[in-house]
């Protein structure tokens, strides 16, 4: 009997060092496996997908990912700095228009070092490198009016106005860097006739042939359907560039050295137009943002 207990104890002893050499080497494997990153997102479709994106690679590199969803646009950057979430993906142009209200700038590369640097400085906040996807402000015309009129432009589009229907949101006639800051520089667009609709409805509006130009951002999914929708070029580039790109708070990125660069990796793979192929899966095709993200994340892994 005893010799049984004794070999009993020993098989025991002998389980609990197994156990625990298999929860040190995967301690050792994981480093990152104690860290929980919580991952923002506003309320829209691209938000959404590029924050499943971030969460994905930031489990990819061993972290624990807590996703906090849909917060307002109004208030995101609040929830950031008061330590509600840890990062989000953010816009250049919202950081440098709408959070420090500064004058407008268009060249990419001057609004991403100037919200960068004052980030750091106000919020102690780091901007990681921005994508070369641009969500920001453009004008959307029905294919077939573009090509019966020569319009690809918005230089084209001034020269056409008093002959077209504009769909409008209405912000848009009054925002500065909307409507007006294209007459500033393009001339008075005198439309043949001006409507406000819905900005949910605005496609359906081009469609039907109710209108013929309306306000768009140019990664919208229904852009990908070129035969029915164009969108024009700012030609002289008077809108400023609203480039996707992670903002995340100093101390949880001084304290986790590998967060950078499994972000940043998700961010060379966004461009315009894989974004706007991306919200098309979601708008268009009506698929699930967490399943288009999990596709998208497994072809560039």
């Amino acid at each position: 009997m005893k010799i049984r207990l004794k070999t009993f104890a020993a098989v025991a002893a002998l389980l609990v060092l197994t156990i625990t050499l298999i929860a040190c080497g995967i301690k050792s494997a994981n480093p990152n496996a104690s860290t929980i990153i919580r991952v923002g997102t506003k309320d829209f479709t691209e938000n959404l997908i590029v924050g499943e994106l971030y969460a994905l690679a930031l489990e990819d590199a061993g972290y624990q990912v807590k996703r906090v969803s849909n917060i307002a646009g109004s208030v995101i950057h609040t929830s950031l700095v008061n330590n509600e979430i840890d990062l989000y993906p953010e816009y250049t142009g919202t950081g440098l228009l709408t959070i420090l209200k500064m004058n407008l700038m268009t060249n990419p590369d001057e609004v991403y070092k100037t919200v960068k640097d004052e980030y750091k400085k106000r919020f102690q906040v780091t901007w990681l490198n921005y994508s070369q996807a641009n969500d920001g402000a453009g004008l959307v015309i029905r294919t077939d009016v573009s090509k019966k009129l020569g319009i690809t432009t918005i230089s084209d589009l001034q020269k056409h106005a008093s002959e077209l229907r504009f769909a409008s949101q209405g912000e848009v006639d009054q925002r500065e860097d909307g409507i007006p800051a294209l007459e500033k520089v393009y001339g008075k667009l005198n439309w043949k006739s001006s409507k406000v609709y819905d900005n949910s409805l605005k496609y359906e509006v081009l469609k039907n042939n109710e209108g013929d130009v309306a306000p768009a951002y140019t990664t919208e999914g229904q852009l990908v359907n070129i035969d029915q929708f164009t969108l024009l070029e700012d030609d002289k580039h008077v809108w400023p560039p609203y480039n996707l790109a992670p903002v995340i708070r100093d101390n949880v990125l001084n304290a986790n050295s590998g967060i950078a660069e499994a972000i940043n990796k998700v961010s060379t793979k966004l461009d315009t137009k894989t974004v706007t192929a991306l919200n098309a899966k979601v708008d268009v095709e009506k698929k699930d943002y967490e399943d288009v993200a999990k596709e998208f994340y497994k072809s560039i892994k």
